[in-house]
């Protein structure tokens, strides 16, 4: 089973995110609710926008929030990262790899394989894929052909229909990634971030799809003139397993303590 976190946005101890949100004690809230998942996770993905601006002291404190996981915990840049910083910030973390233009990677999650493609731009909101970042996705998909996966990335390959969001969206080589991933069936997921939203588009033959915060939201306006804005909305985060068919089954948890849970039935009966 694997988990999807994203866009933490973790600042400083004691700065707030856009002057209004401290986002830590929504993340310690994030990995209280995967670690009391009913099923234990093989693994977690975060995919993207770890912290707001790349700092070194917004990845330590990053590192001290997410130290109770005691599964494997796999790291993506975001557009607010810096992937230079990440990987001195997150030395044993060897798959960040130790120089590069890219952190791309590819791991065994239980019976999946995880790709995490790299859709970043140094100092540009927006995300590309081009040749280089492709011919490589492609040299991985050849290499598991027998097996499902599951490819993590930031910015979604699609458009959400939330305007200022596509605007600084992936911008390059969507349409080359959807060409790769409808040759290959055994894509089960397209899993990204960048949106602070749940959605879930049709894409090459599978289904691609964005995720909840730990913390705020991006409002959801379908106008294309709406104005970048946030809002605190109940947080989320993904949960993928496996059936015994090796198709991936997507959930979306609530982040949270809540009421409950209570029966349906009492003696075998609905409760009246």
């Amino acid at each position: 089973m694997l988990v999807q976190l994203t866009d933490l946005h973790i600042r400083e101890p004691g700065r707030l995110a856009y002057g209004r949100i401290d986002t830590a004690p929504y993340l310690r809230t994030a990995v209280r609710s995967v670690m009391g998942l009913r099923q234990r996770p093989d693994a977690v993905v975060i995919t993207g926008d770890l912290t707001d601006f790349g700092r070194a002291a917004e990845y330590a404190h990053l590192a001290e929030l997410l130290a109770p996981l005691d599964m494997a915990v796999y790291l993506l840049p975001g557009n607010h990262d810096d992937r230079n910083q990440m990987r001195r910030s997150f030395p044993a973390h060897h798959w960040l790899g130790r120089e590069g233009d890219f952190i791309q990677y590819s791991v065994q999650v239980g019976n999946l394989r995880l790709i995490a493609l790299d859709t970043c731009e140094p100092g540009k909101s927006h995300g590309t894929l081009d040749a280089a970042r492709l011919q490589w996705l492609e040299r991985e998909l050849e290499s598991y052909k027998q097996q499902p996966v599951v490819i993590a990335m930031h910015h979604p390959p699609f458009r959400t229909l939330i305007g200022h969001m596509d605007d600084i969206g992936l911008q390059e080589g969507a349409a080359e990634l959807e060409s790769i991933v409808a040759r290959h069936p055994n894509i089960e997921r397209v899993i990204c971030g960048h949106l602070h939203r749940a959605i879930d588009v049709r894409f090459g033959g599978t289904i691609a799809c964005t995720t909840p915060a730990p913390a705020h939201q991006v409002v959801l306006d379908l106008d294309p003139r709406a104005e970048s804005r946030w809002t605190m909305e109940p947080p989320a985060f993904r949960v993928l397993a496996q059936d015994g068919h090796g198709r991936v089954i997507s959930h979306v948890a609530a982040s949270g303590e809540f009421d409950g849970p209570y029966p349906f039935h009492d003696g075998g009966q609905l409760i009246d």
